[in-house]
C-alpha cells in the first residue's frame, strides 16, 4: 500500500485537507490504517487513528436511517406509512401523504436546504427546536412526492422528528441505546451542546464567521448547532475504527451471517438495494452514473455516502471491500473543495492495489 500512503501524504502536502485517518477492510479484515497531518493546523496538533471526526451527513445512513430500520423491526413503523399518520402537524400540509421510502430516497419533493439557523439563532435556546419543527410544516415542496430526487438535509431533519416521536427517545439517545452500546461503540455519539463536552481528541473544522469561534468537538453545520447538536441530517461525531465496526456489522447483516442480533439481514438487504429510478438505496448513496467520488472499480453492488466536512465512506457488497475517508478539509474554510478531485483518484489508487494483491 505504499502508492496509497504516498498519494495521501501527498494530499497533505497539496492542501486536499490539513488531516485525514484512512481505513480500508477487505473480507472482514484490516489492510490499511493510518493517520495523516494535522487535527488542528493553529495548534500543531497531529491527527492519529483515534481522532474523533464532525461525521457530517454520515449522521443521515449511519443514525437516522438505522434509526429507521430498527423501528421497523420493532413493528413500530412502516416505510409506506404517511407523515401525516405518524406527525399530525402535516395533516392539513402538502407534506402530509410523504412516506418514510420518499424521505429515505429523497423523492418527498422537498428542497435540499435552508438556512433554518439564521432565524433560530435569534430565539432563546429552548424555543429553537419546536420553532424549527414549524418552519418544517411550513416548508413548501419544490416537486411533487415521488416524482423527482432531490437530496435533502430538511427530510432528514423531518425524520428526526418521526424517530422521536414513535420511539419516546431523542435520536441520540434511541441509537445509542439500540444500536452503538450493544455493538460496543464508545466512540459513535452525537455531541449535545447542552451538556458537558466529552475530554478527547476532535479535528477541527471550521473557522465560522457568524459563530466566531474555531469549531472544535461542536457540529460544524449550521442548522444542527443552532437546535444544540443533535439532528437527523448532521451531529454523528465518531472514529474511523468504530465506523468500520458499524458497516462491518452491516455487511454482515447483509450477507445473512450478522455477529450480533441488532439488525435482521432482510431488513439490510431491501434498504441497501438500489432502486433503479432513483439510483438511491434507502438512506444510503450509490455510486453516480458519471464520476463516481468512489472511482470506477467498485461493483453495482455498492452503498455509501459523503459528509459536508470531508468524511466518506464506501461499500462494496458483492466484494466485501469497505473504504473509509475521514477528514477535516473545512478546517479552516469550506470553500477547499479540493477533495472532490482527490477521492476517486484515492479509491481507485486503492481498489487497483487490493485487485493487484489478489485480495478480492
Amino acid at each position: 500500500m505504499e502508492s496509497v500512503n504516498n498519494l495521501m501524504k501527498q494530499a497533505v502536502i497539496n492542501n486536499v485537507f490539513p488531516g485525514g485517518v484512512l481505513l480500508v477492510s477487505t473480507a472482514g479484515s484490516e489492510i490499511f490504517f493510518q493517520a495523516y497531518g494535522y487535527a488542528n493546523k493553529f495548534s500543531g496538533r497531529q491527527m492519529t487513528r483515534d481522532t474523533i471526526f464532525d461525521l457530517a451527513s454520515l449522521t443521515k445512513p449511519l443514525a437516522t436511517t438505522l434509526a429507521i430500520i430498527k423501528l421497523i423491526s420493532q413493528n413500530k413503523l412502516e416505510l409506506d406509512q404517511p407523515l401525516g399518520s405518524i406527525l399530525f402537524q402535516f395533516n392539513p400540509t402538502d407534506k402530509g401523504g410523504i412516506s418514510i421510502e420518499n424521505l429515505l430516497y429523497h423523492t418527498a419533493g422537498l428542497p435540499d436546504y435552508r438556512p433554518y439557523y439564521k432565524v433560530l439563532s435569534k430565539l432563546e435556546p429552548n424555543q429553537r427546536k419546536d420553532a424549527l419543527r414549524g418552519l418544517l410544516v411550513e416548508e413548501p415542496l419544490i416537486n411533487p412526492p415521488g416524482k423527482q430526487v432531490m437530496y435533502s438535509d430538511i427530510g432528514f431533519m423531518i425524520l428526526c422528528w418521526v424517530i422521536e416521536q414513535v420511539s419516546g427517545n431523542q435520536l441520540d439517545r434511541f441509537v445509542t441505546d439500540e444500536i452503538y452500546n450493544p455493538l460496543g461503540l464508545e466512540n459513535l455519539f452525537f455531541v449535545n451542546l447542552d451538556s458537558k463536552a466529552r475530554q478527547v481528541e476532535f479535528a477541527a473544522t471550521e473557522l465560522c464567521s457568524w459563530r466566531n469561534i474555531l469549531l472544535e468537538g461542536v457540529v460544524h453545520d449550521d442548522n444542527a448547532y443552532v437546535v444544540g447538536g443533535i439532528e437527523g441530517h448532521a451531529g454523528l461525531f465518531g472514529t474511523a475504527q468504530d465506523v468500520l465496526s458499524l458497516l462491518s456489522e452491516l455487511m454482515a447483516a447483509y450477507l445473512g451471517f450478522p455477529c450480533t442480533a441488532v439488525f435482521e439481514s432482510d431488513l439490510i438487504q431491501m434498504f441497501f438495494k438500489r432502486q433503479e429510478h432513483t439510483g438511491r438505496a434507502l438512506g444510503f448513496d450509490t455510486p453516480s452514473p458519471v464520476g463516481p467520488s468512489c472511482g470506477q472499480y467498485f461493483s453495482k453492488e455498492t452503498v455509501g455516502h459523503l459528509g459536508f466536512t470531508g468524511t466518506s465512506f464506501w461499500m462494496d457488497l458483492d466484494r466485501r471491500v469497505i473504504i473509509i475517508l475521514l477528514t477535516n478539509r473545512v478546517h479552516p474554510s469550506r470553500n477547499n473543495n479540493k477533495i472532490k478531485a482527490f477521492r476517486p483518484k484515492l479509491h481507485d489508487r486503492v481498489m487497483k492495489k487490493i485487485f493487484n494483491d489478489g485480495l478480492v
